[in-house]
């Protein structure tokens, strides 16, 4: 049972309206606090709770629950012990914070070890991620970008339709929110040069994505199906994609993207379970040719999440420069994890796996500088009366995401980063 999700159920912790984390969210994180204690814990409001002194003071008895596994530096433990544990300790969490609990509620001593103001302690990478998978699976996105460098009648290649197409990243650079980023350097080929240039990008992007993070799977040679997909997806973060769009375009064929891609991305540190956005799940777009059989799934595996992008330059205010939403995704979570595996592909506990850019059908709902500029041709103005068309050094770039219904808000937090010139 869902007991975690109870929209009528209030919390003893003092929440802020419209805050991104009500009782009904209960997202999982990993944070230092000011005695530089590696602690796991989740977030009610702006309250961040360890959940590792909650386990040793007995407020989790009763659940089958390794006795180490919040002692841990990252996520990685706990989300190998599947969905119907994440679910446990979520419900446990919810009946323990509820306003008319009295456990911890009376017991001032315990909530000094286990309660922190969420804005002062540091967040940390909340998994180890051993693999990271980037997808291309808004169709808005992917038709923008074909007309740009294909024409109108071939925007979309010929496999698109047929299956969600991805590509292996690098693991080692995602980084957390609040991180700065260099501005990377690789070949690029100028417009009518006839030989290659090195040097900082000229045309460097964010991608608006969510990604999703995995347990652990089959053993090797064995495919997840699309019906059972999402009991391997632990949840989701905000995921800033960021690229090289110069460095790319030269270096992609044949193998796709390489340094325009890998230098960084970026990730909001609370993790919010499936289970806390099942209040959001919705039907995606039609699918027009039907997907092969191991692709069909009866049970709608979309999600209704506001996201917005927010540019600020050096020293000024941030502009919001986009409004998308993740239910645009042409190819749903539990299609792309099936696709996948189903070549009999393993994946781990802590895997991350990416969207790709998500963009809507109005020109403010593209998730990228690339089409919001339409390559440049069109600079994006700023609050302040400046204009870009790609990002510049000492540029912050934001994400915001939640759902929002029958007054109920579940959100991400954000992720933010800002861009330093090359080193």
């Amino acid at each position: 049972m869902l007991t975690a999700n109870d929209p009528n159920r209030k919390s003893w912790l003092e929440t802020p309206e419209n805050t991104d984390f009500p009782i009904q969210n209960i997202p999982f994180g990993v944070f230092m606090a000011d005695d530089d204690t590696v602690s796991i814990g989740t977030r009610i409001g702006d309250t961040a709770i360890d959940l590792s002194a909650l386990q040793q003071l007995g407020y989790l008895n009763g659940l089958e629950l390794p006795n180490d596994v919040f002692l841990q530096d990252t996520l990685n433990d706990f989300i190998t012990l599947g969905r119907p544990t994440w679910r446990a300790v979520r419900n446990r969490i919810a009946e323990l914070f509820d306003a008319d609990n009295e456990e911890l509620r009376e017991n001032q001593e315990h909530q000094g070890d286990i309660l922190f103001d969420a804005h002062e302690v540091q967040m940390l990478m909340p998994v180890f991620i051993q693999d990271y998978t980037d997808f291309y699976s808004s169709r808005e996105h992917a038709e923008n970008v074909g007309i740009m460098f294909r024409g109108k009648e071939n925007a979309l290649m010929p496999n698109w339709l047929h299956m969600p197409i991805g590509y292996h990243g690098r693991s080692s650079s995602i980084i957390i929110s609040g991180e700065d980023v260099h501005r990377p350097k690789g070949q690029t080929m100028p417009p009518n040069a006839e030989k290659p240039v090195f040097g900082p990008s000229k045309r460097l992007d964010f991608e608006l994505e969510m990604a999703f993070i995995t347990t652990d799977g089959k053993n090797l040679g064995e495919s997840i199906s699309v019906e059972e997909a999402e009991e391997y997806i632990f949840g989701m973060v905000l995921f800033n994609d960021w690229s090289a769009r110069d460095i790319q375009k030269w270096e992609y064929q044949p193998l796709g993207p390489f340094l325009g891609k890998n230098f960084a991305s970026s990730i909001s540190p609370w993790v919010v379970t499936l289970d806390a956005l099942e209040p959001f799940r919705t039907s995606g777009p039609k699918q027009d040719p039907e997907p092969l059989e191991y692709l069909q799934n009866s049970t709608p595996s979309g999600f209704d999440i506001n996201l917005d992008v927010y540019l600020a330059p050096e020293g000024g205010e941030d502009s919001k420069i986009s409004s998308s939403n993740f239910k645009y995704m042409y190819w749903s979570m539990a299609q792309q994890l099936a696709h996948h595996t189903v070549n009999g592909c393993n994946i781990n506990a802590g895997d991350m796996m990416a969207s790709g850019t998500i963009s809507g059908p109005t020109e403010e709902s593209y998730g990228s500088m690339l089409e919001l500029s339409w390559s440049g041709s069109k600079p994006v103005k700023l609050a302040d009366g400046q204009e870009r068309t790609f990002i510049e050094d000492g540029d912050t770039v934001t994400m915001r995401g939640f759902g929002k219904k029958d007054g109920l808000k579940i959100g991400f937090g954000e992720v933010r980063a800002k861009i330093l010139p090359a080193r």
